[in-house]
């Protein structure tokens, strides 16, 4: 009886759809772990298809296509390693989210997922059956309990796995960022750990599909909980776990550990990710967007060059009369700082010329909220237009705390195709500029330095639409907006909750008020990174016709 097992994670990012590329990438996982005289090779949950596919999986075609490509990886890696991968199994007319075993040329076994995630992005009650709580299986002499991502989340399937003789659990998965969630998961882990008695290795696979990311950093504990392997976030791993059977049972061998980024550099890392592999996988090489001179536009300018340089970011500034030297000023600072090319159209001929078309129909009209929103279609109109003729993808820059109040023009500042900060109040996108001009790491392709001009990050914020506007004028300190939204979208608190934290009430009905009525402008919004729970898209779903209002 061998009393080693080399285990090879292969921490790396798929493809949607991209079903003969991704067997590619775990074929090379393959050869390396052969090379390295591994007994066997593992691949995240759901890798040959992508993840998370939605109801994409539930084509026929599709899942198909991908059992078969399965299986042929299957033959392809007759001789050496065995290896686990995550796809679709269709049986019976059921549908299952499986994590497939190849050895000597054929599929030996397949796990099939029992507990299905229904909450936040995922839907995958809506796609999947739900396999029975199964056993093991052998590579070689050794049997292998596999939790596949949810599973390992609750106490029976990882016990019953215990139970029918596993030695070790092995748990791949597709789990994708939020802030704090390595903790979340490290702690689920150890509690299976400590349950069972069996060492328990974690793989994650990274990369960004629409709004998440998957951050990746895989690990491995010992029975007690102690952490022995710890892969790096965010990025392509190969790496060769050895387990030595002892009187007691397996044990991993502890190797070097990554060190984690804090929450401050994973968010920005995922931003940056998320936006470089959005652009990646669906073929864009350029982005352009409208650099205000505020702090919105210059974090996402930002983002944008650290994620595929500052060559292919295109910053346009489009002044009008109500736009101050300083703005412009800042706006030329930010692409002087950042290395990318900056040129100005002005709206004021267009803006007159549509006021003109307008004058028989708004006359008598005193100007209001229609003249100002004008002057961001006529942006948005503009940027569109470099987008359809040069090829550039349009980024869109409203921050969390604008999109959840409608603080935004719909078919102006909000036209676009991706919005890196839709997840990031206010509050944090000043010390995110904060962050970025005191750090800078080998993934940013971006220079070092303060690439955000301190007067953009201490100045007051202000759409700029007519004389002498603040955000302020509208809204209440961001601060306090920030914390109103935190209760209210993050924590589903009540008014009278909010009420009881020390916030004025009609202040707190006010912003409930402009949240429920801008569902409309969300449902058409771009897409963005999501970096909490409650990011705005599959994590909250509300009506967009409501009239409910806390009564408080």
């Amino acid at each position: 009886m061998s009393d080693r097992f080399r285990l090879t994670l292969a921490q790396l990012n798929p493809v949607m759809g991209a079903i003969e590329e991704n067997a590619d990438q775990a074929f090379l996982a393959w050869e390396e772990a052969r090379l390295a005289g591994a007994d066997m090779v593992a691949l995240p949950e759901m890798f040959i298809t992508g993840y998370n596919a939605q109801d994409l999986v539930t084509k026929p075609a599709f899942h198909l296509h991908a059992m078969r490509a399965i299986e042929a990886l299957a033959v392809r890696t007759a001789d050496g390693p065995a290896m686990g991968i995550g796809g679709p199994w269709a049986e019976g007319g059921q549908l299952f989210n499986a994590y497939w075993i190849l050895g000597g040329g054929k599929v030996k076994s397949r796990v099939l997922k029992h507990h299905l995630p229904n909450e936040t992005v995922f839907d995958e009650v809506r796609v999947f059956d739900a396999g029975p709580l199964g056993g093991p299986y052998s590579v070689g002499n050794t049997r292998i309990g596999t939790p596949i991502c949810e599973d390992a989340w609750h106490e029976d399937v990882a016990e019953t796995l215990a139970e029918t003789g596993a030695e070790f659990l092995l748990v791949p998965n597709g789990s994708p960022y939020y802030r704090g969630k390595h903790d979340t998961r490290m702690s689920h882990m150890v509690a299976r750990v400590v349950e069972t008695g069996l060492p328990l290795i974690y793989l994650n696979m990274i990369g960004g599909q629409d709004d998440q990311v998957f951050d990746g950093a895989s690990f491995a504990l010992n029975p007690g909980g102690q952490l022995a392997v710890q892969l790096t976030a965010m990025e392509r791993c190969i790496a060769h776990v050895d387990l030595d059977r002892g009187p007691e049972g397996w044990r991993i061998q502890p190797s070097d550990k990554a060190m984690l980024p804090d929450a401050w550099e994973f968010d920005y890392h995922v931003m940056v990710q998320a936006l470089r592999d959005y652009m990646a996988k669906t073929g864009f090489k350029s982005v352009v967007l409208g650099l205000s001179g505020g702090i919105d536009s210059a974090l996402v300018a930002a983002i944008a060059v650290d994620a595929i340089g500052p060559g292919n970011v295109h910053c346009v500034m489009l002044p009008s009369e109500y736009t101050s030297e300083h703005s412009l000023e800042d706006a030329a600072g930010v692409a002087r700082a950042l290395g990318c090319p900056l040129r100005t159209l002005p709206i004021t001929g267009a803006r007159a010329a549509v006021t003109e078309t307008l004058a028989p129909v708004f006359e008598g009209l005193a100007p209001d909220l229609t003249e100002e929103n004008l002057q961001s279609r006529l942006r948005g109109l503009l940027l569109m237009a470099l987008s359809n003729k040069f090829g550039h993808m349009l980024l869109t820059t409203g921050n969390k705390s604008e999109v959840a109040v409608g603080y935004a023009t719909i078919y102006g500042d909000m036209a676009g195709g991706y919005n890196p900060i839709k997840d990031l109040y206010k509050t944090r996108v000043f010390e995110t500029c904060r962050w970025r001009n005191a750090n800078h790491r080998d993934w940013m392709l971006g220079p070092a330095g303060e690439v955000i001009p301190p007067r953009i990050i201490s100045k007051p914020p202000s759409a700029e639409l007519r004389a002498d506007q603040k955000d302020e004028d509208s809204l209440p300190p961001y601060d306090v907006l920030d914390a109103i939204l935190e209760g209210l979208i993050d924590r589903e608190a009540s008014l009278q909750e909010l009420v009881a934290e020390g916030f004025d009430a009609d202040t707190v009905r006010k912003i409930e008020h402009l949240i429920y009525i801008s569902e409309y402008k969300r449902f058409q919004s771009a897409p963005g990174t999501r970096l909490t729970k409650r990011s705005f898209w599959l994590d909250r779903r509300y009506p967009i016709v409501n009239r409910w209002r806390d009564p408080g």
